[in-house]
């Protein structure tokens, strides 16, 4: 049975899911998808600006399960902000796809025409094309300029954390209205320091578990929705192997003291919406 968590509109996405950032469009995103659904997994995350929505399209059409057993995430990028743009945008990740709907959609960098951009995901949820729709890298400061001109809370925020890496602002902001947290980075980007910190370690040691089950365990008990990337078929069966164990109230105390209070990506720093758009360009080969 897959373990699920509550949004704020009511619909249940499962606790832990399968990423696909940086894994490349050649057969290996349709490759590792299909082991990950084979193995269990009942989400998987993708985006636009991955380029590989096809193949997670492929890989669940493939796969032989019910679409309704499948939870899938897309995103919006900055090229397509605006309604219009945004409404197109939409229509041709489902087209990607190969669905009729989309589980969730993302705002994927909230920067530009946001407002308008979310009108449309508003738009395409009434219309039955998303069940439920959020945000991504957005900061307190981000979120105050935005969300306040939202007709819809957003159901998720997907940002970085990890151990070193906790939001913890950015959760009692959050948290009065139910909004859950995403954790893009779940595990550092293979962190090595944080994979070889020694109370990490420790216990995974005492629970017959390897650091990134310690990690991501620590954040399912913290409520936050993980979806660890992976290509190599005993990590992906690994990293969803963590519920047969639960950590001590001292142990997440210890885990918490870990937080150094940022990231490696800094949403409000200057420039960032700039690099966005010149590093990926979604339309490359329209």
């Amino acid at each position: 049975m897959v373990k699920t968590i509550k949004l704020n509109d009511g619909n249940e996405i499962p606790a832990i899911g399968f990423g696909t950032f940086q894994i490349p469009n050649d057969g290996s995103t349709y490759q590792a998808v299909s082991q990950a659904l084979a193995m269990g997994y009942r989400h998987i995350d993708t985006a636009v600006a991955y380029f590989n929505e096809a193949e997670v399209g492929r890989a669940i059409n493939d796969s032989g399960i019910a679409r309704d057993q499948i939870w899938v995430t897309s995103k919006l990028w900055l090229q397509d902000f605006g309604y219009e743009a945004a409404s197109k945008a939409i229509d041709q990740s489902l087209k990607q796809l190969q669905l009729d709907y989309m589980d969730l959609y993302l705002i994927h960098q909230p920067y530009g025409d946001v407002l308008g951009a979310w009108q449309a995901m508003e738009a395409a949820k009434k219309a039955g094309k998303i069940c439920s729709i959020g945000v991504s890298n957005m900061t307190p400061k981000i979120w105050n300029q935005f969300v306040p001109q939202f007709a819809t809370l957003p159901s998720v925020n997907q940002v970085e954390f990890n151990p070193y890496t906790q939001q913890r602002p950015l959760r009692e902001l959050l948290a009065p209205d139910d909004v859950k947290l995403e954790a893009w980075a779940p595990l550092g980007q293979g962190n090595s320091q944080l994979l070889n910190e020694p109370l990490i370690l420790e216990l995974a040691n005492k629970y017959g578990k390897n650091a990134g089950q310690i990690i991501l365990r620590f954040e399912n008990q913290l409520g936050v929705i993980v979806f660890p990337k992976s290509v190599h078929a005993e990590r992906i069966s690994q990293n969803q192997d963590i519920f047969d164990f639960e950590l001590t109230d001292t142990e997440m105390t210890q885990l918490a003291a870990l937080d150094q209070g940022k990231g490696r990506h800094d949403p409000d720093a200057p420039g960032v919406k700039e690099r966005l758009l010149s590093a990926f360009d979604v339309h490359q080969n329209d």
